[in-house]
């Protein structure tokens, strides 16, 4: 399926799970590898902040893009943000959402105030 590329510019994103492996099977404890590069998948939670609207999300990045100083509750700069929809059976039930997937993720700062805002 077709990815999407996400502006994040004018975004606060807040950095709310430490990056961890991203498991590709439970049972055996597995860890899931870019389908091209063969390197490991870690994944992470961030609030994302745009608009008056937030969302927690999850993030797949590849271990490699995985930049040292993140703090829980800090901004950090998702790079080469995209959303890829994506749809699967399971167990005899359709299940459908949005995948998201950053080249990397470093420490971010917070988006200046608009002029004229109060401070």
């Amino acid at each position: 399926m077709r990815s999407i590329r996400v502006e994040t510019s004018s975004a606060t994103i807040l950095l709310t799970e430490a990056p961890e492996p991203k498991v590709k099977d439970r049972q055996t404890g597995e860890i899931a590898k870019d389908a091209l590069s063969g390197e490991a998948l870690v994944k992470l939670g961030v609030v994302f902040i745009d608009a008056g609207e937030s969302s927690l999300i999850q993030v797949t990045v590849p271990e490699s893009g995985i930049t040292e100083g993140l703090t829980l509750g800090a901004p950090v700069s998702l790079v080469g943000l995209v959303a890829r929809p994506w749809e699967s059976v399971f167990n005899g039930q359709q299940r459908h959402g949005i995948a998201f997937r950053a080249a990397a993720v470093a420490p971010g700062t917070f988006p200046a105030q608009a002029s004229g805002a109060a401070a």
